[in-house]
C-alpha cells in the first residue's frame, strides 16, 4: 500500500465521516462519532512513540487526564475561552513530552512501560486527592467548543468542529510519518544499535516522538472534556491506556490509516455489542484476539496485501 493508496483510503474515510452523522441522525450515535474523532487523535499520538519509534507507552490515560483537566479547570474556574485552554493543553503536552522523553533515554522495553504506567497512576491519584481539582467528584459544567458563531452545544455542529481538528491532526501525522523524521523513527524501531553505530544522536528523535505523543494526547484529553462537559479521575485508568494500544495494534502498528481504522472499529464495535448485556465485553475481547492472531500486522494489511512490517508508504 503506497502513499497514494494511503491518501485514497484516508479520503474514503473522510467521506464516510462527513456523511455518517447526516445519515444516522440521533444524538447518541452522533456522540459516539465524536468520541471516535477524539480516540483517533489520541491513538495517532501513541503511534508516534510506540508504532513508529518502538518505545512502549502505557501512560496515555495520564497524558489525556492532564489535557482534560487543563481545559476543565481553566474554563470553569478561570473563565477562559475553550480555544485558549486547548492551546494551553498543547503547551502542557510539550512539557510532558520533555518530562517523559528524557527518562526514555535511560530505560527501554518493560522498564519504560512501567515508567509510563507509574506516571499515569501518579497523575490519577493526584487528581483524585487535590482539592483544587475537586477530587473524586470531578469537574462539572465545562463549556462547549464554539467556532465563529457555530454553537458547539449542538451535537452535529460539535461533531464537524471536531472533525476539522481531527483532519488537521491526521494530515500532520501523515506528513511526519512520511518525512525524514518518520523514517528516522522507524529506523530506531527496527534497528536501534545500527542507528547508533551510524553516529545518529537518537536522543533528539526519541524526545521528539514522546513530545508529539504527549501533544496529541493532551489535545484529545482537552477535546474529551469539552465534549462531555464533565470529567473525573475514575476515567483515566490503566484500562483506558490499554484501549488505545489495542486500537493501534488492531488497525496497524506504525500506519496512520491503520490508527484511524483501529479507532473507528474499537469505538463502534463495543457499542454495537451492548445488546449482549454483561457478555458484550467478553465477545469484544474474543473478536479482537482473533483479529490479532490472524492479522498480526493489523486490518490495514488487508488493503496492503502484504504481511511485511515497515514497507514503504506507512
Amino acid at each position: 500500500m503506497n502513499r497514494r493508496q494511503n491518501i485514497i483510503f484516508l479520503l474514503f474515510l473522510l467521506v464516510l465521516a462527513v456523511a455518517a452523522p447526516l445519515i444516522i441522525t440521533d444524538s447518541y450515535n452522533r456522540g459516539v462519532f465524536t468520541i471516535i474523532l477524539i480516540n483517533t487523535i489520541s491513538v495517532l499520538g501513541l503511534n508516534f512513540i510506540t508504532g513508529l519509534t518502538g518505545q512502549m507507552n502505557l501512560g496515555t490515560a495520564g497524558i489525556m487526564a492532564i489535557g482534560a483537566y487543563t481545559s476543565a479547570l481553566l474554563t470553569v474556574k478561570a473563565g477562559l475561552s475553550p480555544w485558549l485552554t486547548l492551546a494551553v493543553s498543547i503547551v502542557m503536552g510539550l512539557a510532558i513530552g520533555l518530562g517523559l522523553g528524557y527518562p526514555s533515554l535511560r530505560v527501554q522495553g518493560v522498564y519504560l512501560a512501567l515508567t509510563t504506567i507509574g506516571f499515569s497512576e501518579v497523575v490519577r491519584m493526584l487528581l483524585s486527592n487535590f482539592q483544587w481539582t475537586n477530587g473524586i467528584r470531578g469537574v462539572n459544567g465545562i463549556p462547549n467548543l464554539n467556532f465563529f458563531g457555530i454553537d458547539g452545544s449542538d451535537p452535529l455542529a460539535r461533531y464537524y468542529i471536531y472533525l476539522g481538528l481531527t483532519v488537521i491532526a491526521v494530515i500532520v501525522a501523515f506528513r511526519i510519518a512520511n518525512s525524514k523524521y518518520g523514517r528516522l523513527f522507524k529506523a530506531i524501531r527496527d534497528n536501534y544499535e545500527a542507528v547508533q553505530a551510524c553516529g545518529v544522536n537518537i536522543a533528539v528523535p526519541k524526545i521528539m516522538a514522546f513530545t508529539l505523543a504527549a501533544v496529541y494526547g493532551c489535545i484529545a484529553g482537552s477535546l474529551y472534556a469539552l465534549h462531555m462537559g464533565f470529567i473525573s479521575p475514575s476515567v483515566y485508568t490503566f484500562d483506558y491506556s490499554t484501549t488505545f494500544v489495542i486500537m493501534m495494534i488492531l488497525g496497524g502498528i506504525g500506519s496512520v490509516p491503520g490508527c484511524v481504522l483501529g479507532a473507528v472499529i474499537c469505538t463502534i464495535l463495543p457499542e454495537k455489542l451492548r445488546f449482549l448485556g454483561n457478555w458484550y465485553w467478553i465477545v469484544f475481547s474474543i473478536i479482537i484476539l482473533l483479529i490479532i492472531l490472524f492479522r498480526p500486522y493489523g486490518l490495514i494489511s488487508l488493503l496492503r496485501g502484504k504481511k511485511k512490517e515497515g514497507e514503504k508508504g506507512r
